[in-house]
């Protein structure tokens, strides 16, 4: 649980700092997307930034590798919680007493889960289920087709659900390969399903956060992330919880689910006046 909640910290603490840069140079002078990001990679905060998004990546991939995919996912989800305290820090955000207590309850929704969640499940996946991930990573690009024509809030919920579902594929895959060896790389259809679900996923999240708006994109984001891995690392994985505690871990999900969706305004971080940023910055998942 400590890696989840270390990759946690780092990517909510990455996208301030992202933010913070980005902001800087803004600020610095004109020109389209590509001076933007030229500018920004010149500052220490947004390099600071990529190097915690790396170290998160890493740590997720530990956490996957040891604890239920149920418990990963509401932690990245508390990632949100995090953004925004730290916002609230160094951006100066002034936060409501509901996103406060929204900050609370995603704390104690891990604390339940951290006391109930039992061990990675000893399952290592079947063919189909491997094959099934490489197909919904081409459903999720699909799903940026049909989603991208859509006008307004639905356009940027059903892209943010799309891109849920990528970083969903990235969270079952790595528990799908259980060999680093170059020829079973190659061969483990769940390699695909990684590179093609992450790349999907970030494709139709810069798409959501340019084409609506950012906090019902992360809404769906945040949905599409953890519920359906949780489902599939119990149903076809082995996850299980420690026992007699099933309900407590079930209620610590929902909380902890719950807490970040009150938070979602933080997917993208606030700049100092408050405006969320139209950046994305993780991977996530």
């Amino acid at each position: 649980m400590l890696c989840a909640l270390g990759a946690a910290v780092c990517f909510g603490t990455a996208t301030v700092l992202q933010a913070m840069a980005a902001r800087e140079a803004a600020d610095a002078g004109g020109g389209g997307d590509a001076a933007l990001l030229l500018r920004a990679l010149r500052q220490w905060r947004y390099l600071a930034g990529l190097a915690l998004d790396g170290l998160g990546f890493l740590l997720q991939i530990a956490a996957l590798r040891s604890i239920p995919i149920y418990a990963v996912g509401a932690a990245l989800a508390s990632s949100l919680a995090v953004t925004a305290v730290v916002a609230a820090r160094l951006l100066r955000v002034r936060l409501s007493g509901v996103e406060w207590g929204a900050v609370a309850v995603v704390c104690a929704g891990l604390a339940m889960l951290g006391l109930a969640s039992g061990t990675e499940g000893d399952r290592s996946g079947s063919a189909a289920l491997k094959y099934a991930m490489l197909g919904t990573a081409v459903g999720v690009l699909l799903l940026g087709t049909v989603g991208g024509r859509l006008p307004g809030r639905g356009r940027a919920l059903l892209l943010g659900l799309g891109a849920g579902f990528g970083f969903g594929v990235v969270e079952v895959s790595v528990r799908l390969i259980d060999s680093l060896k170059p020829y079973d790389l190659l061969t483990n259809p769940a390699t695909y399903a990684l590179l093609l679900g992450g790349g999907a996923a970030f494709l139709l999240l810069t798409s959501a956060l340019q084409r609506g708006s950012p906090t019902t994109a992360t809404a769906g984001i945040v949905i599409g992330e953890t519920i359906g891995p949780a489902a599939v690392g119990v149903v076809w994985l082995g996850d299980r919880t420690r026992e007699g505690l099933t309900w407590l871990a079930v209620l610590g999900f929902v909380v902890a689910v719950a807490g970040a969706l009150l938070l979602a305004r933080f997917g993208e971080a606030p700049t100092a006046d408050t405006a969320p940023v139209t950046e994305p910055t993780r991977p996530r998942s």
